[in-house]
């Protein structure tokens, strides 16, 4: 089992920037991918960004996000960025790190959530 830890969620107004970090601990192995996700009020989980583990750390990105987040490992440290530059209200959400494991066909562990919030 892998645990995850979020950290860098807060309060900023538009136009600011914020890093998320989310390190992985325990069976790291384990890992294909490592994705954010965020959820806000009254919607749906969405996926913000993904990078692929191994290898070149292939990434993937929403339209809503692309050019303003990226996202980024450190496999030294087993942990996950997003950078978010940019932030808009509409950025508002709480933002989780999940996991893909080998031979799952989705990400199938989750961290606890980090809070985003985007003042005008």
């Amino acid at each position: 089992q892998v645990q995850l830890e979020e950290s860098g969620g807060g309060l900023v107004q538009a136009g600011d920037s914020l890093r998320l970090s989310c390190a992985a601990s325990g069976r790291t192995s384990s890992v294909a991918a490592m994705g954010w996700f965020r959820q806000a009020p009254g919607k749906e989980r969405e996926l913000v960004a993904g990078i692929t583990w191994r290898g070149e750390g292939t990434t993937l990105y929403a339209d809503s996000v692309k050019g303003r987040f990226t996202i980024s490992r450190d496999l030294a440290k087993n942990t996950v960025y997003l950078q978010m530059n940019s932030l808009q209200p509409d950025d508002t959400a709480v933002y989780y790190c999940a996991q893909q494991s080998f031979g799952k066909a989705r990400y199938d562990n989750w961290g606890q959530g980090t809070q985003v919030t985007v003042s005008s």
